[in-house]
């Protein structure tokens, strides 16, 4: 067996997807170590790439198009009937509810968007209108701030930066930026430098860090409040920088001159001392970049602290320089356009295009004339990621049609009338749209390391065969544009504008337009990659400077060289002022007053910040990322090396007054439903917190045949109607609950 050349790829199991390269034989990979030239990892990477042939040789891959059958189980059927049956079906429940009743969850895991963009060209085909998918679990709160502050997505400079604060962040874990544990590492050994981390875990960066602020859990907004308003009593602003560069001002400096400082840090349970130093600290720092994640986001008062946290570094005008917070280009959206909208059926805020997980299940459920009757579920696993997992399966039970497109048989695609199996991400070409860093932005598509297992296909093709199927677009319209292509870019593009111009029912499938008709004359294997092209030209448009400063002369040459850069390329280099460029209010300045969440500051003194009762105690954080967790797609738990049952966090203190020890067996019980987990006893948690992590409880088929689910599902103990009111962000990390002991004698056999 002949064992390949080191071959350039990616990981894809969280943002950052480093670069690494790779050897295969066969159809597995066989060694892993980072990519050197790739232009954002430069050769790192964690311990949890090294185990993706975990992923890559999953005994559970999905074969063949399968169809439910009346009793419940499947058959396997071939991809013309499977594509001619969705079809019809999708077809007639637009012609009888309205093509808004068609529901899209998903478009792609940490590395898997490039599928995602070609499925909008079918969803907009058919007349569907709504969609969600796991952002809409963690990022919409920040993202309706970040939309009235400045108009985009802001990311920390923490190579550069004298002071970096993480709020409900534990990167050394969860990663999220470029080489983070060198960073860390880096910032923990520099005597000029510091790291705030406000957390209730004693997290490995909390370890690393100057000030750690241990909040009670749930108590996140009165701490941050308490930080702000610290700028302003003492009178720590940069003054300057407001004057020039932030507009409303005054409403927020008076709301916060009003805080109790040394109230707020008793509530949370940091010493004040401790709070002001810190705050000083970043007063006092030249550069200051601020991560927030799901700590704070998935828990109370979350759109609330995701305003509050921008506080420390706007008011103290960290903003366009070196070392500090910056707004960034972008090569694809990750988010839609628009304000905030409201579901069908709640009436929830659909911010940024996306209808809250949360309310899912409501918006099928029941009898109301504009509930969701068929949905699609592309590379996302709403059944087991989304709250109260078992609302969730009774909603997609209730389904006319349901279709999901994954590699694996998941949890959701247990749920399906058909499910359709695609090539999985080292098998067609790929990319990730998190792209989110300055002055240097890069994007890398990878390449196909294998062919497509036999009977599967590239979303692309998927999609494709269903834009054709419903006949959306005359394929005769498509001629020209072929024959453009096989003469090269420029004609291409001049052929493309005159097409699209002249027929604008075109843009509504561009995606599907550029796969047809561009695919076909790109490099064997790379088909795929054809949507990029529209981007390409897009991004030269949106940022011609910080294009062409990357080496890029155009959005022909923006797309030749993403093609042949096999370990990514830098797609813009932005100067510092071009920061305030980026902001997209027409005075480009900050629009800091949020009326609706300075009432929420006026209301913190009377807002309940302890959410436990009686009879569920303890909060528990459900999903907490850990050495040995990764995301969904590691189906194989036999790649964990630790904490195979994903155990159950608990404190010294509780542990001893409930009377459990380590490797004990607890029941761990919320409003939701009830758990067995095994006890881990540890000082990294606060009385009253407890945490079980996230990846775990995925049912899989060993390759003796057994059916295997170690550890507990954490949505199986967490509840739909526990959620951020301005966002409908769901409360994982901060769940009522109990735990009691499990004895031997009340063990079964």
């Amino acid at each position: 067996m002949t064992v390949d050349q080191w071959q350039p790829t990616a990981c894809i199991l969280c943002e950052c997807n480093c670069g690494i390269v790779v050897q295969t034989q066969d159809r597995a990979i066989t060694k892993i170590r980072g990519d050197k030239d790739h232009p954002a990892s430069q050769g790192y990477t964690c311990n949890k790439a090294l185990r993706l042939d975990h992923y890559q040789s999953s005994s559970n891959r999905l074969t063949s198009p399968l169809r439910r059958r009346p009793d419940g189980s499947f058959e396997e059927i071939d991809w013309d009937t499977a594509i001619s049956e969705i079809a019809a079906g999708f077809l007639a429940i637009r012609d009888n509810y309205g093509g808004d009743k068609i529901f899209y969850y998903g478009g792609g895991g940490q590395g898997n968007h490039l599928g995602g963009a070609y499925s909008g060209a079918f969803l907009k085909a058919i007349g569907s209108r709504y969609r969600s998918n796991a952002l809409a679990q963690e990022k919409t709160g920040e993202a309706w701030v970040d939309a009235h502050l400045y108009g985009g997505h802001t990311r920390g400079e923490f190579e550069h930066a004298e002071v970096s604060v993480f709020v409900g962040k534990n990167p050394w874990m969860s990663q999220s930026f470029p080489r983070a544990r060198v960073v860390l590492n880096e910032i923990a050994k520099d005597p000029d430098r510091a790291m705030i981390v406000i957390d209730p875990v004693m997290t490995d960066t909390a370890k690393l860090a100057e000030f750690h602020l241990r909040v009670r859990p749930g108590t996140d907004a009165w701490c941050l409040a308490a930080m702000a308003a610290v700028l302003v009593q003492e009178n720590l602003c940069d003054e300057d920088f407001l004057a020039a560069h932030v507009n409303g001002v005054e409403p927020v400096r008076d709301v916060l001159a009003e805080v109790p400082v040394s109230d707020y840090a008793t509530r949370c349970g940091v010493d004040e001392s401790l709070l002001r130093a810190a705050v000083r600290r970043i007063a006092a720092a030249g550069s200051v970049a601020v991560f927030e994640d799901l700590g704070i986001q998935q828990a109370p008062n979350s759109t609330l602290c995701s305003y509050l946290n921008k506080m420390l570094w706007i008011l103290t005008g960290n903003f366009a320089k070196r070392g500090g917070q910056h707004l960034h280009s972008s090569f694809a959206p990750l988010f839609g356009s628009g304000g905030v909208g409201r579901s069908p059926v709640t009436g929830a805020p659909v911010i940024a295009g996306l209808v809250p997980s949360n309310v899912v299940p409501q918006e099928i459920l029941g009898d109301h004339p504009d509930r969701f009757r068929a949905m699609i579920v592309e590379s996302s696993n709403p059944a087991h990621s989304v709250a109260d997992s078992a609302a969730v399966r009774a909603a997609l039970q209730s389904l006319q049609l349901l279709v999901v497109v994954d590699v694996a048989m998941t949890e959701t695609a247990r749920l399906a009338h058909y499910v359709l199996p695609a090539a999985n991400q080292f098998e067609k070409p790929e990319a990730t749209f998190f792209n989110l860093e300055f002055p240097h932005n890069n994007f890398h598509l990878r390449h196909p390391l294998f062919e497509p297992l036999p009977t599967t296909l590239p979303e692309p093709e998927i999609w494709a065969r269903l834009v054709r199927a419903i006949g959306a677009v005359d394929d005769a319209e498509l001629d020209p544009l072929r024959r453009a292509a096989r003469d090269g870019l420029d004609a291409y593009a001049e052929a493309f504008l005159g097409a699209v111009g002249a027929n604008p029912g075109l843009g509504r499938v561009l995606p599907y337009v550029l796969y047809e008709t561009l695919g076909p004359v790109l490099p064997a294997g790379l088909a795929g990659a054809a949507a990029l092209w529209g981007l390409a030209q897009k991004t030269a448009m949106t940022y011609p400077d910080a294009v062409r400063r990357a080496g890029h002369a155009d959005g022909n040459a923006l797309f030749e060289a993403i093609l042949a850069g096999r370990s990514g390329i830098t797609f813009t280099v932005h100067e510092y002022p071009d920061d305030f460029a980026l902001i997209t209010h027409a005075d480009h300045k900050i629009a800091l007053e949020m009326p609706e969440l300075l009432d929420a500051v006026r209301a913190l003194p009377t807002t309940a910040s302890a959410l436990t009762t009686e009879a569920l105690p303890l909060v528990l954080s459900a999903g907490e990322r850990r050495a040995y967790t990764a995301n969904d797609i590691f189906r194989d738990p036999g790649w964990r090396k630790r904490d195979v049952n994903g155990a159950l966090r608990i404190s010294v203190h509780d542990a001893e007054v409930i009377g459990l020890l380590d490797g004990d067996l607890a029941r761990i019980t919320t409003a939701a439903g009830s758990a067995t987990a095994t006890v881990e006893v540890s000082d990294a948690m606060l009385p009253g917190h407890i945490s079980l992590p996230n990846g775990f409880g995925l049912d899989y088929t060993d390759g003796d045949g057994r059916a295997v689910a170690p550890g507990v599902a954490p949505n199986e103990l967490t509840s739909s109607q526990w959620r951020d009111e301005y966002a409908g962000t769901p409360w994982h990390k901060h769940v009522p609950a109990r735990v009691d002991p499990i004895r031997a004698e009340s063990i079964p056999g």
